[in-house]
Protein backbone atom coordinates (compact mmCIF):
# COMPACT_ATOMS: atom_id res chain seq x y z
CA UNK A 1 0.00 0.00 0.00
CA UNK A 2 1.73 2.57 -1.59
CA UNK A 3 0.76 6.00 0.36
CA UNK A 4 2.04 9.25 1.74
CA UNK A 5 2.65 9.05 5.98
CA UNK A 6 0.05 11.17 6.80
CA UNK A 7 -2.96 8.77 4.84
CA UNK A 8 -1.05 6.04 6.32
CA UNK A 9 -2.15 7.32 9.81
CA UNK A 10 -4.89 8.35 9.57
CA UNK A 11 -5.73 4.79 8.01
CA UNK A 12 -4.05 3.18 10.76
CA UNK A 13 -6.35 5.29 12.78
CA UNK A 14 -9.51 4.20 11.38
CA UNK A 15 -8.69 0.59 11.63
CA UNK A 16 -7.19 0.40 15.03
CA UNK A 17 -10.67 0.24 17.25
CA UNK A 18 -11.60 -3.53 18.55
CA UNK A 19 -15.43 -3.30 16.71
CA UNK A 20 -14.10 -1.58 13.07
CA UNK A 21 -11.41 -4.07 13.02
CA UNK A 22 -14.20 -6.57 13.62
CA UNK A 23 -16.06 -5.34 10.76
CA UNK A 24 -13.89 -5.48 8.54
CA UNK A 25 -13.02 -9.26 9.67
CA UNK A 26 -16.60 -9.62 9.12
CA UNK A 27 -17.20 -7.23 5.52
CA UNK A 28 -13.88 -9.79 4.38
CA UNK A 29 -16.56 -12.89 4.13
CA UNK A 30 -19.24 -10.51 2.34
CA UNK A 31 -21.17 -7.67 1.55
CA UNK A 32 -23.53 -7.08 4.78
CA UNK A 33 -26.40 -4.64 5.12
CA UNK A 34 -26.35 -2.18 8.86
CA UNK A 35 -29.03 -4.87 10.12
CA UNK A 36 -26.60 -7.84 9.42
CA UNK A 37 -23.81 -5.94 11.53
CA UNK A 38 -26.09 -4.90 14.44
CA UNK A 39 -26.98 -8.62 14.62
CA UNK A 40 -23.57 -10.12 14.58
CA UNK A 41 -21.89 -7.21 16.83
CA UNK A 42 -24.64 -6.87 19.35
CA UNK A 43 -24.51 -3.06 18.92
CA UNK A 44 -26.84 0.01 18.25
CA UNK A 45 -27.65 0.81 14.68
CA UNK A 46 -25.98 4.40 15.29
CA UNK A 47 -22.77 3.13 16.90
CA UNK A 48 -22.52 0.57 14.14
CA UNK A 49 -22.91 3.49 11.62
CA UNK A 50 -20.33 5.64 12.95
CA UNK A 51 -18.45 3.12 12.67
CA UNK A 52 -18.95 2.54 8.95
CA UNK A 53 -18.60 6.28 8.04
CA UNK A 54 -14.82 6.15 9.52
CA UNK A 55 -14.14 3.34 7.58
CA UNK A 56 -15.58 4.54 4.56
CA UNK A 57 -13.74 8.15 5.12
CA UNK A 58 -10.81 5.85 5.13
CA UNK A 59 -11.44 4.29 1.85
CA UNK A 60 -10.98 0.95 3.69
CA UNK A 61 -14.73 -0.04 2.66
CA UNK A 62 -17.25 1.14 0.03
CA UNK A 63 -21.04 1.39 0.01
CA UNK A 64 -24.03 0.70 -2.20
CA UNK A 65 -27.38 1.25 -2.26
CA UNK A 66 -29.85 -1.43 -3.11
CA UNK A 67 -33.44 -0.34 -3.59
CA UNK A 68 -34.12 0.78 0.53
CA UNK A 69 -31.07 -1.41 1.71
CA UNK A 70 -27.71 -0.07 1.60
CA UNK A 71 -24.74 -2.72 1.70
CA UNK A 72 -21.50 -2.87 2.86
CA UNK A 73 -18.13 -4.24 1.36
CA UNK A 74 -14.02 -3.73 1.89
CA UNK A 75 -13.39 -1.41 -1.11
CA UNK A 76 -12.39 -2.60 -5.12
CA UNK A 77 -9.31 -0.77 -4.41
CA UNK A 78 -6.50 -3.55 -4.63
CA UNK A 79 -4.23 -1.44 -2.41
CA UNK A 80 -6.96 -0.72 0.44
CA UNK A 81 -8.16 -4.48 0.31
CA UNK A 82 -4.63 -5.84 0.43
CA UNK A 83 -4.01 -3.81 3.98
CA UNK A 84 -7.37 -5.29 5.17
CA UNK A 85 -6.14 -8.46 4.37
CA UNK A 86 -3.54 -8.35 5.60
CA UNK A 87 -4.94 -7.18 9.17
CA UNK A 88 -7.85 -9.41 8.75
CA UNK A 89 -5.24 -12.39 8.43
CA UNK A 90 -3.27 -11.51 11.79
CA UNK A 91 -6.36 -11.66 13.60
CA UNK A 92 -8.50 -14.68 12.28
CA UNK A 93 -8.57 -17.85 14.48
CA UNK A 94 -6.62 -16.26 17.39
CA UNK A 95 -9.51 -14.02 18.75
CA UNK A 96 -12.62 -15.52 20.30
CA UNK A 97 -14.64 -12.39 19.49
CA UNK A 98 -14.32 -12.71 16.29
CA UNK A 99 -14.82 -16.34 16.19
CA UNK A 100 -18.11 -15.27 17.59
CA UNK A 101 -18.59 -13.23 15.29
CA UNK A 102 -18.00 -15.59 12.54
CA UNK A 103 -20.72 -17.98 14.03
CA UNK A 104 -22.97 -15.03 14.11
CA UNK A 105 -22.36 -14.19 10.43
CA UNK A 106 -22.63 -17.94 9.81
CA UNK A 107 -26.62 -17.91 11.53
CA UNK A 108 -26.96 -14.65 9.41
CA UNK A 109 -25.97 -16.42 6.11
CA UNK A 110 -28.20 -19.22 6.95
CA UNK A 111 -31.46 -17.09 7.08
CA UNK A 112 -30.36 -15.98 3.67
CA UNK A 113 -30.36 -19.43 2.12
CA UNK A 114 -33.38 -20.08 3.47
CA UNK A 115 -35.07 -16.61 2.27
CA UNK A 116 -33.59 -17.94 -1.60
CA UNK A 117 -34.80 -21.44 -1.22
CA UNK A 118 -38.24 -20.04 -0.74
CA UNK A 119 -38.11 -18.51 -3.81
CA UNK A 120 -36.57 -21.65 -5.28
CA UNK A 121 -39.44 -23.07 -4.27
CA UNK A 122 -42.16 -20.41 -5.80
CA UNK A 123 -40.54 -20.53 -9.71
CA UNK A 124 -38.41 -23.77 -9.96
CA UNK A 125 -41.39 -25.45 -11.63
CA UNK A 126 -41.28 -22.93 -14.86
CA UNK A 127 -37.39 -22.96 -14.89
CA UNK A 128 -37.16 -26.36 -14.63
CA UNK A 129 -39.68 -27.24 -17.79
CA UNK A 130 -37.00 -24.28 -19.54
CA UNK A 131 -34.05 -26.18 -18.56
CA UNK A 132 -35.64 -29.89 -19.95
CA UNK A 133 -35.51 -28.26 -23.68
CA UNK A 134 -31.69 -27.72 -23.65
CA UNK A 135 -28.00 -29.31 -22.99
CA UNK A 136 -27.55 -29.54 -19.51
CA UNK A 137 -26.23 -26.50 -17.94
CA UNK A 138 -22.94 -27.95 -16.71
CA UNK A 139 -22.33 -28.77 -20.18
CA UNK A 140 -22.18 -25.01 -21.54
CA UNK A 141 -20.27 -24.26 -18.08
CA UNK A 142 -17.88 -26.32 -18.95
CA UNK A 143 -17.65 -25.13 -22.24
CA UNK A 144 -17.18 -21.81 -21.12
CA UNK A 145 -14.50 -22.53 -18.66
CA UNK A 146 -12.33 -24.29 -21.46
CA UNK A 147 -13.25 -21.32 -23.75
CA UNK A 148 -11.97 -18.57 -21.11
CA UNK A 149 -8.40 -20.80 -20.17
CA UNK A 150 -6.77 -21.95 -16.87
CA UNK A 151 -5.00 -18.13 -16.77
CA UNK A 152 -5.83 -15.75 -14.37
CA UNK A 153 -7.19 -12.36 -14.59
CA UNK A 154 -8.04 -9.22 -12.69
CA UNK A 155 -11.82 -8.70 -12.93
CA UNK A 156 -14.89 -10.16 -13.84
CA UNK A 157 -18.75 -8.82 -14.30
CA UNK A 158 -21.98 -11.10 -14.41
CA UNK A 159 -24.47 -8.95 -16.68
CA UNK A 160 -28.09 -10.28 -14.90
CA UNK A 161 -26.42 -12.52 -12.30
CA UNK A 162 -29.16 -14.41 -11.26
CA UNK A 163 -27.93 -17.40 -9.29
CA UNK A 164 -24.76 -16.27 -8.91
CA UNK A 165 -23.74 -19.72 -10.57
CA UNK A 166 -21.12 -17.80 -13.13
CA UNK A 167 -19.49 -15.76 -10.84
CA UNK A 168 -19.13 -19.44 -8.44
CA UNK A 169 -17.64 -21.40 -11.15
CA UNK A 170 -15.28 -18.60 -12.11
CA UNK A 171 -13.99 -17.41 -9.10
CA UNK A 172 -10.69 -18.97 -8.86
CA UNK A 173 -9.25 -17.06 -12.21
CA UNK A 174 -10.75 -13.70 -11.09
CA UNK A 175 -9.16 -11.87 -8.36
CA UNK A 176 -12.18 -9.43 -8.29
CA UNK A 177 -15.78 -10.21 -9.45
CA UNK A 178 -19.17 -8.41 -9.59
CA UNK A 179 -22.70 -9.72 -10.46
CA UNK A 180 -25.47 -7.20 -11.59
CA UNK A 181 -29.52 -8.25 -11.74
CA UNK A 182 -32.58 -5.93 -10.95
CA UNK A 183 -34.27 -8.20 -9.15
CA UNK A 184 -33.08 -8.09 -5.59
CA UNK A 185 -35.20 -12.05 -5.19
CA UNK A 186 -32.06 -13.13 -7.54
CA UNK A 187 -29.99 -10.72 -5.65
CA UNK A 188 -30.86 -12.55 -2.29
CA UNK A 189 -30.42 -16.22 -4.31
CA UNK A 190 -27.03 -15.21 -5.74
CA UNK A 191 -25.28 -14.17 -2.11
CA UNK A 192 -26.87 -17.18 -0.59
CA UNK A 193 -25.28 -19.43 -3.14
CA UNK A 194 -22.13 -17.12 -2.92
CA UNK A 195 -21.96 -17.70 0.52
CA UNK A 196 -22.52 -21.48 0.23
CA UNK A 197 -19.68 -22.06 -2.12
CA UNK A 198 -17.79 -19.87 -0.26
CA UNK A 199 -16.92 -17.20 -2.63
CA UNK A 200 -14.93 -14.37 -0.47
CA UNK A 201 -13.53 -12.35 -4.11
CA UNK A 202 -17.33 -11.85 -5.69
CA UNK A 203 -19.79 -8.96 -4.84
CA UNK A 204 -23.39 -8.23 -6.47
CA UNK A 205 -25.13 -5.44 -6.86
CA UNK A 206 -28.63 -4.15 -7.95
CA UNK A 207 -28.20 -2.65 -11.69
CA UNK A 208 -29.97 -2.41 -15.31
CA UNK A 209 -27.79 -4.10 -17.57
CA UNK A 210 -28.00 -0.93 -19.90
CA UNK A 211 -26.35 0.82 -17.12
CA UNK A 212 -25.03 -0.85 -15.05
CA UNK A 213 -22.99 0.61 -12.16
CA UNK A 214 -19.46 -0.07 -12.48
CA UNK A 215 -16.66 1.95 -13.85
CA UNK A 216 -16.39 1.72 -17.71
CA UNK A 217 -12.27 0.34 -19.19
CA UNK A 218 -12.41 -2.29 -15.99
CA UNK A 219 -13.14 -5.34 -16.72
CA UNK A 220 -11.10 -8.27 -18.09
CA UNK A 221 -14.12 -10.43 -19.11
CA UNK A 222 -17.96 -10.07 -19.52
CA UNK A 223 -20.39 -12.52 -19.35
CA UNK A 224 -24.26 -12.57 -20.53
CA UNK A 225 -25.71 -15.81 -19.64
CA UNK A 226 -29.21 -16.41 -20.91
CA UNK A 227 -30.13 -12.85 -20.90
CA UNK A 228 -30.59 -11.01 -24.17
CA UNK A 229 -33.65 -13.09 -25.22
CA UNK A 230 -35.40 -10.79 -22.35
CA UNK A 231 -34.69 -7.69 -23.84
CA UNK A 232 -36.15 -5.55 -26.45
CA UNK A 233 -32.68 -4.31 -27.09
CA UNK A 234 -30.07 -6.88 -27.40
CA UNK A 235 -27.95 -4.61 -29.88
CA UNK A 236 -27.29 -1.94 -27.09
CA UNK A 237 -26.72 -4.08 -24.50
CA UNK A 238 -23.81 -5.62 -26.29
CA UNK A 239 -22.70 -2.22 -26.77
CA UNK A 240 -22.80 -1.18 -23.18
CA UNK A 241 -21.02 -4.45 -22.26
CA UNK A 242 -18.39 -3.93 -24.68
CA UNK A 243 -17.66 -0.12 -23.08
CA UNK A 244 -16.86 -1.90 -19.67
CA UNK A 245 -14.27 -4.21 -20.92
CA UNK A 246 -10.37 -3.25 -20.59
CA UNK A 247 -8.18 -3.35 -23.79
CA UNK A 248 -8.12 -6.99 -24.98
CA UNK A 249 -11.08 -7.94 -22.60
CA UNK A 250 -13.61 -10.38 -23.71
CA UNK A 251 -16.95 -10.73 -23.88
CA UNK A 252 -18.70 -14.37 -23.46
CA UNK A 253 -22.67 -14.57 -24.42
CA UNK A 254 -24.38 -17.78 -24.17
CA UNK A 255 -28.14 -18.13 -25.47
CA UNK A 256 -30.28 -19.77 -28.14
CA UNK A 257 -30.03 -19.78 -31.41
CA UNK A 258 -33.08 -18.97 -33.61
CA UNK A 259 -36.17 -21.42 -32.97
CA UNK A 260 -40.05 -20.76 -33.27
CA UNK A 261 -40.99 -21.98 -29.59
CA UNK A 262 -43.47 -19.22 -29.23
CA UNK A 263 -44.79 -20.16 -25.71
CA UNK A 264 -41.48 -18.86 -24.22
CA UNK A 265 -42.56 -15.32 -25.53
CA UNK A 266 -46.53 -15.52 -24.06
CA UNK A 267 -45.77 -17.83 -20.85
CA UNK A 268 -42.07 -16.71 -19.88
CA UNK A 269 -41.28 -13.03 -21.39
CA UNK A 270 -39.16 -13.69 -23.81
CA UNK A 271 -38.52 -11.13 -26.75
CA UNK A 272 -36.45 -12.78 -29.29
CA UNK A 273 -36.59 -15.99 -29.97
CA UNK A 274 -32.82 -16.98 -30.36
CA UNK A 275 -30.21 -15.10 -31.99
CA UNK A 276 -27.81 -15.78 -35.01
CA UNK A 277 -24.44 -16.10 -35.79
CA UNK A 278 -24.51 -13.40 -38.12
CA UNK A 279 -26.53 -11.06 -35.79
CA UNK A 280 -23.71 -11.75 -32.92
CA UNK A 281 -21.16 -11.15 -34.86
CA UNK A 282 -22.63 -7.76 -36.46
CA UNK A 283 -23.85 -6.80 -32.86
CA UNK A 284 -20.01 -7.93 -31.75
CA UNK A 285 -18.55 -5.23 -35.35
CA UNK A 286 -20.42 -2.00 -33.35
CA UNK A 287 -19.16 -2.36 -30.46
CA UNK A 288 -15.65 -3.27 -31.38
CA UNK A 289 -15.58 -6.40 -30.74
CA UNK A 290 -14.16 -9.15 -32.89
CA UNK A 291 -15.77 -12.52 -32.66
CA UNK A 292 -13.43 -14.94 -32.17
CA UNK A 293 -15.76 -18.57 -31.42
CA UNK A 294 -18.83 -19.53 -31.88
CA UNK A 295 -19.72 -22.93 -30.51
CA UNK A 296 -23.20 -24.65 -30.59
CA UNK A 297 -24.65 -27.66 -28.57
CA UNK A 298 -28.04 -29.09 -29.48
CA UNK A 299 -30.17 -31.03 -27.08
CA UNK A 300 -30.65 -34.55 -27.68
CA UNK A 301 -33.68 -37.16 -27.22
CA UNK A 302 -37.18 -36.08 -26.81
CA UNK A 303 -40.08 -36.21 -29.52
CA UNK A 304 -41.08 -31.95 -29.03
CA UNK A 305 -39.40 -28.90 -30.21
CA UNK A 306 -35.69 -28.52 -27.82
CA UNK A 307 -33.54 -25.49 -27.84
CA UNK A 308 -30.20 -25.32 -29.28
CA UNK A 309 -27.81 -22.92 -26.85
CA UNK A 310 -25.15 -21.28 -28.89
CA UNK A 311 -21.57 -19.79 -26.81
CA UNK A 312 -20.06 -16.74 -28.22
CA UNK A 313 -16.79 -15.06 -27.56
CA UNK A 314 -15.94 -11.57 -28.57
CA UNK A 315 -12.81 -9.66 -28.00
CA UNK A 316 -11.86 -6.02 -27.49
CA UNK A 317 -9.88 -4.97 -30.48
CA UNK A 318 -7.91 -2.85 -28.34
CA UNK A 319 -4.60 -3.74 -27.74
CA UNK A 320 -3.78 -4.55 -24.01
CA UNK A 321 -0.15 -3.34 -22.93
CA UNK A 322 0.25 -4.93 -19.83
CA UNK A 323 -0.46 -7.95 -18.29
CA UNK A 324 -3.15 -7.64 -15.53
CA UNK A 325 -1.73 -10.85 -13.75
CA UNK A 326 0.25 -10.54 -10.94
CA UNK A 327 2.90 -13.36 -9.22
CA UNK A 328 0.19 -14.24 -6.85
CA UNK A 329 -2.41 -15.05 -9.66
CA UNK A 330 0.08 -17.37 -11.55
CA UNK A 331 0.77 -19.39 -8.37
CA UNK A 332 -3.29 -19.58 -8.85
CA UNK A 333 -3.32 -21.00 -11.85
CA UNK A 334 -1.08 -23.41 -11.30
CA UNK A 335 -2.59 -25.05 -8.54
CA UNK A 336 -5.67 -24.73 -11.25
CA UNK A 337 -3.99 -26.96 -13.34
CA UNK A 338 -3.49 -29.30 -10.59
CA UNK A 339 -6.86 -29.66 -9.80
CA UNK A 340 -8.12 -29.65 -13.33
Amino acid sequence: MHVSLDTMVDTLKAAAESSRLRILALLSRGDLTVSDLTEILGQSQPRVSRHLKLLLEAGLIDRYQEGSWAFFRLSDADSARDFVMGLVSSIRGADPQVERDLERLASVKRKRQDRAAEYFSVNAASWDHIRSLHVPDRAVEAAMLKLVGKRPFQSMLDLGTGTGRLLEIFSPLYRRGVGIDMSREMLTVARANLDKAGVSNAQVRQGDIFSPPVERDAFDLVTIHQVLHYLDDPARAIHEAARLLRPSGRLVIVDFAPHTLEFLREEHAHMRLGFSDRQISEWFAEAGLDLEDAQEFEPRGGSEPRLTVKLWLGRDRRLLIADPANDSQQTKVNSIGEIA
